[in-house]
Formats: structure tokens, C-alpha cells, sequence
């Protein structure tokens, strides 16, 4: 697991990869929106996401996938099925993965009891699969539907609905060791992407512990490109930054700084 660096060492790298586990996604019928929420919330505490997969929900396919990613990356979260229907099958798959049995979770069942005795559902057996965790596994907590999701190891279970996603996974980041943080700077100009493409190669030879990446845009009848610079070293990519608008200035381009409406 990542640990802190000191204060005389630069900031370790802490990685994650994000596994979206449904057939639901894979067929088009859902279209997520938990990995942009993951990315954005994880990346401000220093883990950097590198790797995101849509797997269906079969088992021998989680389960390999979960042990070749738990052993590549410092975390590892997916979203999906955990529900109550016979498809849910991650907590079973992330069981086997593990090799350790999978049971009823007295907290978690004596959670969801109580969530219906309040509300006036019934606690249904299928709904009691909801408070089956892996062996070992600790709960994250749900303060909205109550039906925990789960870690073990450094892999972390949760829902796949994205409202009960966000706040399982707020609630998870006292857990997180964060590393360095990966910062953005971003150059605009009213000026063709293949018109500086040789001389950026070049400037990304020069540096490259910056991420340099160019996006066109059009807007009517105007295009123009924005360059894009990502690091963990804010000294090199204020470097990097300046030399992008210089090279702008070379072609006659005035460029903006910062994101543009």
C-alpha cells in the first residue's frame, strides 16, 4: 500500500484503476457517469487514475480482471453489481479472487434491518444478499439506501447507481494515502493543430515528465487548438506553459491561458 513520502523526497505516484462491472453498460442500455466523478474526486488527493475497463457480469471474467489489476495498481475500485438480483455477482467474483468464503455480515444485516423496519419494506431474502460480504471484507458505509458496499485488500466495492457511488466513495477518504497530485495548465489559440504539431513533438521531447496532449476545436466558422499540459511538478509545467505560448507567438497566434468558455 502507498506510503508517506518525506519531506525531503518527492511525493510518491499512488495509481488506481476504475472496473465498471454490468452488462447494462457494455450493451449501451446505461451510460456511466461514476468514472469522470471518480477520476476528478480521487485525483485531488493524489491517486492518479490509470487504467479504466467496462467488464460484464461474468464471474470468471471479474475475477481475473480484479487479480490482474489489484496487482498492477495501489487501489482499486469498481461500481456495479451489488444489488439484490441473481446478476449481482461482484461480491461473489471479488470473494473468489481473493479466495476466501463470502457470508452474512452481522453489522450490515442488522444495517439494512433496521433501514427497513423504518421505512416499512420488507426484508426480503433477496435483499439479504445485500449484507453478504467477503470474508475479512470491511463495510463502506451507504447513508443513502443503507446496503454497504465493501473493501478487502486494496480493492474497493460500490454501488453502481451513481448518487450511492458518490457518497460511498466521500466516505472513503480517510482510507486513501494520496501521492502526488497531477496539475493542468492549458494553452489556447486560434491556429491549427498541424501547424505547430512538428515543433510540440519536439517541445514534448524536451520535457517529458509533462503530458502534452493538443485538441482541436471549432466554434462557427472559427477552429483553433488547445494544448493541454498535465504533471505533478508545477515548476516544469509553468516552464512547459510558457514555452507553448511562446511557440503560439512564433506563428503570429496570440495565445489565452487557462481553460476557455
Amino acid at each position: 500500500m502507498p506510503q508517506s513520502a518525506s519531506p525531503s523526497s518527492p511525493a510518491k505516484t499512488v495509481t488506481a484503476c476504475v472496473l465498471m462491472i454490468g452488462d447494462e453498460i457494455l450493451s449501451g442500455r446505461t451510460r456511466d457517469s461514476n468514472l469522470a466523478y471518480i477520476a476528478t474526486h480521487l485525483n485531488r488527493i493524489g491517486v492518479q487514475v490509470r487504467e479504466a475497463r467496462v467488464i460484464p457480469d461474468i464471474e470468471d471474467v471479474i475475477v481475473a480482471t480484479v487479480n490482474e489489476v489489484r496487482a498492477r495498481y495501489d487501489y482499486v475500485f469498481t461500481t456495479g453489481g451489488i444489488g439484490p438480483t441473481h446478476d449481482d455477482i461482484t461480491a461473489d467474483a471479488v470473494a473468489k479472487a481473493f479466495g476466501v468464503g463470502i457470508g452474512y455480515h452481522p453489522e450490515a444485516v442488522k444495517i439494512l434491518g433496521d433501514h427497513y423496519n423504518e421505512t416499512g419494506g420488507e426484508f426480503t431474502k433477496a435483499r439479504m444478499r445485500m449484507a453478504r460480504l467477503p470474508e475479512g471484507a470491511i463495510m463502506i458505509e451507504n447513508p443513502l439506501s443503507k446496503a454497504p458496499g465493501f473493501q478487502i485488500g486494496n480493492v474497493f466495492v460500490m454501488a453502481g447507481v451513481p448518487m450511492v457511488m458518490q457518497v460511498m466513495l466521500d466516505s472513503l477518504t480517510g482510507r486513501l494515502k494520496g501521492g502526488a497530485t497531477m496539475q493542468s495548465r492549458t494553452v489556447t489559440g486560434q491556429i491549427g493543430e498541424g501547424t505547430i504539431a512538428e515543433k510540440l513533438g519536439e517541445l514534448q521531447a524536451r520535457h517529458p515528465g509533462v503530458g502534452i496532449g493538443s485538441y482541436p476545436y471549432y466554434k462557427g466558422k472559427i477552429f483553433g487548438t488547445s494544448i493541454v499540459m498535465r504533471a505533478t511538478d508545477s515548476r516544469e509545467l509553468d516552464i512547459v506553459e510558457g514555452e507553448v505560448a511562446a511557440l503560439m507567438r512564433e506563428f503570429g497566434v496570440e495565445p489565452a491561458i487557462g481553460e476557455q468558455a
